[in-house]
């Protein structure tokens, strides 16, 4: 079975609070699977309700008294034992019923039972689940595996990845033998990418063309879904989602409009945009005007890189040669999209806005990160030209922007030039964005009656 992370946050959610969960992300990303195997394994007794499966259980949240009434009818419909404090219960594919998201704040105060929900972004009308109840529930996003979990699938172990994480910290080389094999491991990363069945399919056979063909299966299976749940807007939303991948090998690989139409507007485009991006299939890069903290002050909604979810649906895309090429002779061809499409996945699953930067005098940098309380900028390097990057030295020669360090991710192992830290491409696991403590401030009693006396002090002299 393949490990995720998300296990110990599952585990860290139910042991610490009694709301319900609601695990979202795009198709195929794992979420059911992973529910299942955590629900099985922590609960004595797991009940599973899918709406797609059995469309029936819709009635159990239409006309409903109160919370026993709701738990009456799962108990006649699943016909499973439901014991007090030990029974989690699983509403999947939310999205055919969204009714159960106003219903979760009554069995969550009825507190017999966990609950637990899950459903694809794909064909979710938002406004239904955006109206969470507050206090009542928790909304989690799921990813494709990340790097660190596809290592480990492969059979990677933990004292390695600590070593490695050492080396991140110490800023230190890699032993050479060691960073080779995880070269390999990124490149054959880039293909398989990090889609449950995919990766399961390649560790079962080691055939590529079977990877392939699950990738592509699963690219028909988001063109579907796009035609089946916004038919008004599914020739633009299907013209926008396969023309990535040619975007991001074009020169700048930004999102060209004229692309997309000849007449084509962003204003009336934007809705399409993100609805791929809250479906999870799609990972926008904005343009800021200027590397500064924040960054969100400068975005620039209109110009942007369109990234898929997930770099093995990307790499299946283009030409089948490709897997070869990566897997033989990836330190001499230029990959720079799949390449770049990895870290923008890497770096958004950990919680990072992504932006870039790009000016005319002094160049265009492929990602900028606020990374501990400061500008981090980011150039990714797939061939071996790394250490050309004239748009980091601009930056990093520019006052205005007081930035302290930048890093090259590349095919080479730890160096460093100056302010610029050369990190092996797969050390992109190790950037994380750090989520700041529990910040407190109180006023001191004395400062309240103070300022009321000294008010009342300038008063009299008025």
């Amino acid at each position: 079975m393949i490990k995720r992370k998300i296990y110990s946050y599952l585990n860290d959610f139910f042991s610490n609070q009694n709301r319900a969960l609601l695990l979202t992300g795009a198709r195929q990303t794992g979420k059911t699977f992973s529910i299942r195997a955590f629900g099985k394994t922590h609960f004595k007794n797991f009940v599973e309700i899918n709406f797609i499966e059995m469309p029936q259980a819709k009635e159990i949240f239409r006309n409903y008294h109160d919370s026993s009434d709701i738990i009456f009818r799962i108990t006649a419909m699943t016909r499973q034992p439901m014991i007090a404090g030990r029974t989690l219960i699983f509403f999947d594919e939310v999205q055919e019923c969204p009714e159960v998201v106003t219903a979760i704040k009554f069995l969550v105060d009825e507190s017999s039972y966990r609950y637990v929900l899950s459903g694809s972004l794909l064909g979710v009308e938002l406004k239904d689940l955006r109206s969470v109840p507050v206090g009542y529930m928790d909304v989690k996003e799921m990813y494709p595996l990340d790097f660190e979990e596809f290592c480990e699938a492969c059979g990677l172990s933990k004292t390695v990845w600590d070593k490695l994480y050492q080396s991140f910290v110490e800023k230190k080389p890699v032993d050479d033998f060691v960073h080779s094999k995880m070269m390999d491991l990124f490149r054959l990363y880039l293909i398989v990418g990090g889609m449950p069945a995919v990766i399961d399919t390649y560790l079962k056979t080691n055939n590529m063309q079977k990877v392939l063909e699950i990738q592509r299966s699963i690219m028909t299976l988001y063109k579907k879904d796009i035609a089946k749940y916004d038919p008004a807007n599914k020739l633009y939303l299907n013209k926008i989602f396969s023309l990535i991948p040619s975007e991001l090998n074009a020169k700048n690989k930004r999102f060209i409009l004229k692309n997309l139409n000849e007449n084509a507007k962003f204003s009336r485009q934007e809705n399409n945009f993100l609805w791929l991006k809250d479906a999870g299939v799609a990972l926008p890069t904005y343009s800021v005007e200027e590397p500064k903290i924040p960054l969100l002050l400068s975005k620039s909604r209109n110009l942007f890189k369109l990234f898929l979810s997930d770099v093995g649906l990307l790499a299946s895309q283009y030409d089948e040669s490709i897997q070869l090429r990566l897997l033989t002779d990836g330190q001499s061809m230029n990959n720079g999209a799949v390449y770049e499409n990895a870290v923008a996945q890497e770096l958004y699953s950990h919680g990072f806005d992504l932006y870039y930067f790009n000016s005319k005098k002094q160049g265009e940098l492929d990602f900028v990160l606020e990374y501990n309380g400061e500008i981090l900028p980011i150039e990714v390097k797939s061939g071996k030209n790394y250490q050309r990057h004239r748009a980091l030295c601009n930056v990093l020669d520019n006052s205005q922007y007081q930035i302290s360090q930048a890093m090259v991710f590349c095919n080479e192992n730890v160096h460093f030039d100056g302010k610029v830290f050369y990190l092996p491409i797969y050390f992109i696991s190790f950037l994380q964005k750090h989520i700041a403590g529990d910040v407190y401030y109180k006023i001191e009693r004395c400062s309240i009656p103070f300022v009321q006396r000294r008010l009342a002090y300038i008063g009299a002299f008025r």
